[in-house]
């Protein structure tokens, strides 16, 4: 098993230099070509997030941003939160976070991108709409072997591979908290995850998005606020924690002795992990809201990659910094973090993070588990075909809980190494099409209008489907 290991984490550290490499160029390409929207439209992106849902073809009233975006927070807000922010400290320093936040920066452009691309060429499903790369590919770049490859990858990477590191670190923390370790134990924390997963996949997206809508923003705001209070008691060392971060990240202060490389790729490839920015995982989500603008959309999947890293991660790292453990030593996913928030609080801190951990790995285990499905669909969509992809994604929940540790990031670092160079490399011919629809939300904003897109805007772009005329645009809106 060692072996193994050993082998695909060198697979890693080749490989991911080329995906830092191309995912910050065009992070920085779409940066500029957009006008810096992650900044200039930050309050176009709050609008967006907060309106209602249009009535679909069918009569039905779709999923709205919100909910979209709280599906999409639940795949983000998650083990890569808490768990991974530990072991980039651990492996990389303090200096890993300032490159996190950078890449959350860059990469909130990317989101747009992809995202804005999804809600395009979206297609009608039963209770919502359907899309994400394996269809902007089919319909935009009429490519269907490329957009199968694509779909296989994300199918294995989200909804059994990142599964499986869901429930190793839910896993992790009820063992942390009970202090017990024993097989037996562990088995039984597998099969409580694996029948909760089935209650609700078993049950489609509506009643996931039912799910995430309450689980995420609690549980989130929770653990923010604890954050915020670790940062209050200890407000006189937050300058000398920033001065540490910048220090390290810039190698003028080594903890590691991997030196400035580990600091910056542990970094960046942390961040991905947790904000998904350019791996196309969250355009299959982006594609499930009905709104009036494919841009609106960009804009809020853009706020979600700020929701995940500027504040999520930054809340884990503050706790873990302020707390000042011993890096590299013993622990290093999310019971590093238990046991910081332990030397704040009491042994309380331990059992209260391991229930926050508990329920927002498992709103991350439906969110995935959705990518997996939107890409399933695309590939098999029988009746057959989805049971057993929803019975190997309780396999995988239920094998993830017992798991190694090692293995199970390893292997998620090298499947999400893949989905990202496919995603990068069909978004960039698509990026054109979105400069136009992110030209023509601009004008009618400019105009005082609420931006509405139909596909006789731009008739010369094909394979769009969804998009009568702007008459039942309005009558949709009219009953949000």
């Amino acid at each position: 098993m060692e072996d193994v290991i050993d082998t695909i984490t060198s697979i890693n550290d080749i490989y991911w230099y080329f995906v830092v490499a191309v995912l910050v160029l065009s992070g920085i390409y779409y940066t500029i070509r957009s006008g810096v929207l992650q900044i200039t439209m930050i309050g176009d992106m709050f609008r967006s997030v907060a309106e209602p849902a249009l009535v679909m073809e069918n009569g039905k009233k779709g999923l709205s941003a919100f909910q979209s975006f709280t599906i999409a927070a639940a795949a983000r807000v998650g083990t890569g939160n808490i768990a991974g922010v530990a072991i980039a400290i651990t492996i990389g320093g303090p200096g890993a976070i300032f490159w996190m936040w950078l890449t959350a920066i860059v990469g909130a452009a990317t989101a747009f991108i992809e995202s804005t691309l999804a809600q395009l060429y979206k297609i009608k499903d039963v209770d919502s709409y359907r899309g994400g790369p394996a269809y902007y590919i089919t319909y935009g770049l009429r490519n269907r072997h490329i957009a199968i490859a694509f779909s296989l990858i994300a199918l294995v990477t989200y909804s059994l591979v990142f599964n499986t590191v869901q429930a190793n670190t839910i896993s992790d923390v009820v063992q942390t908290s009970t202090g017990n370790s024993s097989g037996m134990f562990t088995v039984g924390i597998g099969v409580l995850l694996a029948g909760l997963t089935a209650l609700v996949v078993f049950g489609g997206v509506r009643r996931i998005a039912r799910v995430t809508e309450v689980l995420v923003p609690v549980m989130a705001l929770s653990y923010v606020g604890l954050g915020l209070l670790v940062v209050a008691l200890n407000i006189s060392e937050v300058p000398n924690m920033f001065l540490l971060i910048i220090e390290n990240a810039f190698g003028i202060q080594e903890i590691v002795g991997g030196g400035i490389a580990a600091v910056i790729m542990n970094g960046i490839r942390r961040g991905l992990y947790s904000n998904e920015a350019g791996m196309g995982s969250i355009p299959n989500v982006s594609a499930t809201a009905a709104v009036s603008h494919p841009v609106k959309q960009g804009l809020v999947q853009s706020l979600g990659v700020y929701f995940d890293t500027l504040l999520i991660c930054s809340m884990t790292a503050f706790i873990i910094l302020l707390a000042d453990p011993s890096y590299g030593v013993g622990r290093e996913g999310a019971s590093l973090t238990q046991e910081a928030l332990a030397l704040q609080f009491g042994d309380w801190a331990i059992h209260y993070l391991a229930v926050v951990i508990f329920f927002l790995a498992f709103s991350s285990v439906l969110g995935n588990y959705y990518v997996g499905e939107a890409n399933m669909a695309f590939l098999n969509s029988s009746s057959l075909a989805i049971l057993l992809f929803r019975m190997a994604v309780v396999a995988c929940v239920f094998l993830g809980s017992v798991a190694s540790l090692a293995l199970v990031w390893s292997l998620a670092d090298l499947s999400m190494g893949f989905m990202v160079t496919i995603n990068l490399l069909v978004i960039a011919p698509l990026s054109v099409v979105v400069f136009r629809l992110l030209k023509h939300y601009r004008e009618q904003r400019a105009q005082g209008l609420d931006p509405v897109f139909v596909r006789s805007d731009m008739p010369d772009l094909t394979g769009v489907e969804c998009g009568g005329s702007r008459t039942e645009a309005a009558g949709g809106a009219e009953n949000r």
